[in-house]
């Protein structure tokens, strides 16, 4: 059998993780939360948001990206 033109793809397994956060932080993200309603038109768990402005800041991070680019050599 040939080789296909995609790959394996890797594990897509969500991950849960269970935090705690500071009312401030709680009410913080409660507002994003309302905020993104009303722009958006549509309503999307904390959680969700949440995983989503978690992932954006570690991509952004370019000495982070660095450091484990050198890691997984």
């Amino acid at each position: 059998m040939g080789d296909l033109k995609l790959g394996r793809l890797p594990d897509r397994t969500p991950v849960k993780l269970t935090i705690h956060v500071s009312p401030e932080l709680g009410q913080a993200l409660s507002d994003y939360a309302d905020l993104y309603r009303e722009r958006y038109g549509a309503e999307e768990p904390i959680a969700g948001l949440a995983a989503a402005m978690l992932e954006a800041f570690v991509e952004a991070d370019r000495g982070f990206a660095r450091w484990r680019k050198e890691v997984r050599k």
